[in-house]
């Protein structure tokens, strides 16, 4: 039941977005326990990011929910690929992402809580 919702300052076309869900998609197999089938993922483009004060270069904020505990060693992959797809897909340079993570052990689905 991971979510992965972003907030990018540069506008994302259908297609960029279809790449974007799909890569990450395949990347959030990175934690265990978790896949695609699960995921989902939200995009607010064009979002006014200011980072070091300044809002000339593209920038990002990634929020990774996932029902479960804390992977540093998976999260720490899972950084590394998002900020990959982020760059790969939307031209974000690296050090202009921020990658939060947030685990629960309450997460409601279909009525009920698991």
């Amino acid at each position: 039941m991971p979510f992965i919702n972003s907030k990018v300052s540069v506008k994302i076309t259908p297609e960029q977005e279809t790449e974007l869900k799909t890569r990450l998609g395949k990347a959030i197999s990175i934690v265990p326990g978790k896949s695609e089938s699960w995921l989902m993922t939200g995009f607010e483009d064009g979002y006014h990011l200011y980072f070091r004060g300044d809002n000339s270069q593209p920038a990002a904020f990634i929020e990774v929910s996932v029902y479960g505990g804390p992977d540093s060693g998976a999260f720490d992959k899972l950084t590394a690929e998002i900020t990959k797809i982020f760059g790969d897909v939307l031209g974000i340079a690296a050090d202009h992402i921020y990658v939060k993570y947030e685990t629960t052990t309450e997460w409601g689905w279909n009525g009920n809580n698991f």
